[in-house]
């Protein structure tokens, strides 16, 4: 199993998905920690848009769910797409079904140590905050 953590530092777990910069990834074998790595990830920083723009945003519809959105977030998901979990502090809807859709379980939590949740995780002891989705 691989767990990513969105982060900000390569050390601790990021509020915001599409804002972080990393993904700490941990592999898991046998209940136990084998190997942990800091992959850079694509987020909003890397997208530019022209002032004034909102493509995130498909007014007729949910925050995140137009196809440019999509296609943003089917690359924010490339450096974790082998992994099983992807961690966060809060995350919209479009990244949200995106994951889902990719075969990875998003995962919300207002813990800021990764090392902390992902003991959770595999303790079988996370509670996953979905009321943090926005």
């Amino acid at each position: 199993m691989k767990v990513a953590i969105a982060s900000d530092d390569g050390k601790n777990i990021s509020q915001h998905f599409g804002r972080a910069a990393y993904y700490i990834v941990y592999t898991i074998e046998n209940d136990k920690v084998v190997s942990k790595e800091v992959r850079e990830k694509v987020g909003h920083h890397s997208f530019i848009e022209a002032p004034g723009s909102h493509s995130c945003h498909d007014h007729g519809g949910e925050h995140g769910m137009d196809a440019e959105s999509q296609n943003k977030h089917v690359s924010m998901l490339s450096a974790a797409e082998d992994c099983n979990y992807i961690v966060a502090g809060h995350m919209g809807g479009g990244a949200y079904h995106s994951m889902v859709n990719q075969g990875i379980e998003p995962l919300l939590t207002d813990v800021k140590d990764a090392d902390q949740v992902v003991k959770a995780i595999v303790e079988d002891r996370f509670q996953n905050e979905i009321d943090r989705l926005h």
